[in-house]
């Protein structure tokens, strides 16, 4: 038997490690979600005199203001999970844990980094 029949035949990563998954996505939800949003929306209401500087989010909050920016974090946020959920069920170790460890540091630099503008200004 080859080993990726093997794999397929594992359960995937997620079943067998729930508390890990669960705690590798809260801390992507914390950090992305959750931190980044809230401090971009507390950046852009009280530091109206800087922009977006994301081109890709500035055009989210022009077409549909705030919730522009919190569909946009939605659609990230199930696409990596998406990726992560098939590398697991693949047994791909890479594609389960980049997701959201990906998510977790760039949101906590997001986070930070929008905490030190608010913060300078």
């Amino acid at each position: 038997m080859s080993r990726s029949r093997d794999r397929r035949r594992r359960r995937p990563a997620y079943s067998r490690r729930t508390q890990e998954f669960y705690w590798l996505w809260i801390a992507a939800t914390a950090t992305y979600g959750v931190g980044d949003v809230v401090s971009t929306i507390a950046f852009l209401e009280y530091v109206p005199t800087i922009d977006e500087a994301n081109p890709v989010v500035a055009l989210a909050l022009d077409s549909l203001g705030l919730s522009g920016l919190v569909l946009l974090k939605i659609a990230v946020y199930l696409v990596m999970l998406w990726i992560s959920v098939s590398g697991a069920r693949d047994g791909d170790a890479l594609l389960y844990y980049f997701p959201p460890v990906l998510l977790t540091l760039v949101g906590s630099y997001l986070t930070a980094s929008n905490l030190r503008l608010l913060w300078l200004s």
